[in-house]
């Protein structure tokens, strides 16, 4: 892919309000995001544009319209983070019980929500044991890649 079809990506991604695009050209791909996944991103933090193809380095880029998720500085314990952009659901019916609630014990591999894409379900699982100490997306909401979900103490 030609250097310069991917920098008019990184220009595009900052004049506009979409947080990541992948693009594919035959055996090529390129994916540009507006976070990182190295370090958290604070609000009015820099961000980075990541740029995943063959032989072409990451790009810094600056946030312009402030859209990076503010994380809470005082949340302590470990922190299960959405592995892809969708919509979270709790439950896996509207009408359904919820899969965990906060002060809730769960187990490693333990279904935590589902996260819709594509119209696709995807169950996202507890990656440790503990107690669910905080659940940090109302149901229904969309959620970014490496956004904060839940957190497990």
């Amino acid at each position: 892919m030609d250097i310069r079809k991917v920098k008019k990506l990184i220009e595009l991604l900052e004049e506009s309000d979409v947080a990541e695009i992948e693009i594919h050209e035959g055996e090529e791909s390129v994916r540009i995001s507006r976070t990182s996944s190295l370090a958290p991103i604070m609000a009015g933090a820099q961000l980075a544009a990541p740029v995943a193809a063959a032989g072409v380095a990451a790009s810094p880029a600056s946030a312009g319209g402030g859209t990076a998720a503010t994380i809470k500085p005082e949340i302590e314990g470990h922190i299960i983070r959405s592995p892809m952009v969708g919509t979270f659901y709790r439950a896996p019916s509207p009408g359904a019980k919820p899969f965990v609630v906060e002060g809730q014990a769960v187990t490693n591999g333990e279904t935590l929500c589902i996260i819709e894409a594509m119209k696709i379900l995807n169950q996202i699982e507890c990656d440790t044991a503990g107690k669910v100490l905080e659940i940090l997306v109302e149901n229904a909401q969309p959620v970014e890649y490496n956004e904060p979900l839940f957190v497990i103490g």
